[in-house]
């Protein structure tokens, strides 16, 4: 037996608003087959499965128009219609796909704190800078701490001129550094703390290091060959320099 609903009851049925029921009527699209005895236009069950139709393409894309002509029209192939829609669908998942892909990179880059692109961080820091290794291990190792969190927050707002600064700043103090071991000047010396003060300012600006944390720092360079290497490629035996002076700082306060 065909059961009869109302258009409120069409709606909650297929979850769409009594308006849009009103819009489908008034053009012929979805017309209620029959009437209350009040008067007020009712739904069979074949109504229901043409609205259900409908809807499907709707979800597909298809205009109301061109749907009206695929339900009507015995002469369109339907079929045909549906493979170019597949086509069409395909394009726009690939595209979605893509970004996707693009806004993780973005994401990825916000949670390194390096909003630079992959040349863009070769032209600043060099063919073998390994930023994303460091910043990967970087944030498993202190990626609940408050200094990694506000490191991340300060990061995220440098532009590009800003890593430029950074580079050539980091640069100059190296030099520096280098410069000193050269010149004998001794750690714990007033030179040397001066050095070790500059050093962490530099990585002030990046979270708030206290002189502890600086002489963290100063034992990876001289545990992890990686920073050993950065160092001592500047000037034979700067990393284990570069931690005298920040160690005899720190004593010294």
């Amino acid at each position: 037996m065909t059961r009869e609903r109302t258009v409120g009851e069409v709606a909650g049925l297929v979850g769409i608003s009594v308006r849009t029921l009103h819009h489908y009527d008034r053009i012929g699209l979805v017309v209620p087959s029959g009437r209350t005895s009040a008067g007020y236009r009712v739904y069979d069950d074949g109504d229901v499965e043409r609205l259900h139709q409908v809807l499907t393409y709707r979800e597909l894309g298809f205009p109301l128009e061109q749907i009206a002509t695929l339900l009507d029209d015995p002469t369109v192939d339907a079929m045909a219609h549906l493979t170019d829609q597949r086509a069409l669908l395909t394009d726009r998942i690939d595209r979605l796909h893509r970004m996707v892909a693009a806004v993780e990179d973005m994401m990825n880059a916000k949670r390194k704190g390096v909003q630079l692109t992959a040349e863009e961080q070769a032209e600043i820091f060099g063919q073998n800078w390994l930023g994303d290794e460091y910043a990967a291990e970087a944030e498993e190792r202190w990626g609940e701490t408050d200094a990694w969190q506000q490191s991340q927050e300060r990061t995220g707002r440098f532009s590009k001129d800003d890593w430029r600064r950074v580079k050539a700043d980091t640069d100059a103090l190296e030099a520096k550094l280098a410069d000193a071991l050269t010149a004998g000047v001794a750690p714990g010396s007033p030179e040397a703390n001066a050095l070790a003060e500059e050093h962490r300012a530099s990585i002030n600006r990046f979270y708030d290091c206290s002189h502890e944390m600086q002489v963290n720092l100063a034992q990876m360079y001289v545990a992890d060959p990686r920073f050993t290497k950065h160092y001592d490629d500047r000037a034979a035996g700067l990393a284990q320099y570069v931690h005298d002076v920040i160690v005899a700082n720190a004593e010294h306060l």
